[in-house]
């Protein structure tokens, strides 16, 4: 996971106590849903259900945090400020697998920063491969995340979810069904309107070091971004959209004198993640 540049995002220096209540809202039947953990601003709940494919043999769960007007929470990789989210499984039972996906994200404007996560709602899908598909699976999970408005307040949540293997039965959630359509799809897998990587060309070297990112968006650029991710906690500041190209291809560039690490990104493998409210698209390219 990529680190985030310079925390210019404040934490509050308090932790938050965590209230647990049951709320009677929601698709989710009470059987596969956790209560709602109420946070400072937002509330947090995981629920699960079958699997999309009825062959499979994984749940498909998710984290849903609902926030209060105005407050965001962050992406993997937070851009110019932020926390990601961590997911702490330790105490699950007969889980062989646990994965988090992350729904396309947008860029957030701050004072000083700009970032990249979500506003108002979102759901993370967490798809849970069972040791032993005829037994229950338990679930439990410490989550911490960042919930922001002019500052950012460190959220800690603990949740559990007993999962029978009857619940591999029957239609998904709705909801989560909806949240892994959001997830970017690989590009060798993308669908006819996902944004499709056309070029990266990286120049490491003078007083100008930049990565150079063509994208063509074939159902138009609404909401069109690219976040580029670099491993081993190697910052990549975020990418500047420029004039587009004569055929409708979209062209972004990164400064890489503000990350101040552009040689280090040699031979390095680059995750780019393409948004668009028509689709997303996540790429990896490698850094000559």
């Amino acid at each position: 996971m990529s680190t985030s540049g310079p925390a210019l995002c404040a934490l509050a220096a308090i932790a938050l106590s965590i209230a647990t209540v049951a709320h009677g809202q929601g698709a989710a039947p009470a059987d596969v849903a956790s209560p709602w953990v109420e946070l400072h601003a937002a509330r947090a709940r995981l629920l699960a259900g079958p699997p999309v494919a009825k062959a499979s043999k994984a749940y498909l769960a998710g984290l849903e945090v609902s926030l209060a007007e105005g407050w965001k929470t962050y992406w993997r990789m937070p851009g110019d400020a932020g926390v990601p989210p961590l997911f702490d499984w330790t105490g699950s039972a007969n889980a062989a697998t646990i994965k988090v996906h992350y729904p396309a994200p947008q860029r957030l404007q701050e004072p000083g920063a700009q970032t990249i996560g979500y506003s108002s709602a979102v759901i993370f899908p967490i798809e849970v491969i069972p040791a032993d598909a005829s037994k229950p699976v338990d679930l439990k999970l410490t989550a911490e995340f960042g919930i922001c408005r002019e500052i950012c307040v460190p959220a800690e949540a603990k949740f559990s979810l007993a999962l029978s293997p009857r619940q591999l039965e029957g239609q998904p959630l709705p909801a989560l069904v909806g949240a892994l359509e959001r997830v970017p799809r690989p590009q060798n897998g993308r669908r006819v309107g996902d944004p499709e990587l056309q070029r990266v060309a990286a120049s490491l070297d003078g007083n100008r070091p930049h990565l150079s990112i063509d994208v063509r968006f074939p159902n138009g650029d609404r909401g069109a971004d690219v976040f580029v991710e670099a491993p081993a906690g190697l910052y990549v500041p975020l990418p500047k959209r420029l004039p587009d190209g004569a055929d409708g291809t979209l062209r972004f560039e990164v400064d890489l004198s503000r990350g101040g690490n552009a040689r280090d990104l040699q031979a390095k493998t680059l995750t780019l993640t393409l948004v668009s409210d028509a689709g997303a698209t996540e790429a990896t390219w490698a850094v000559p």
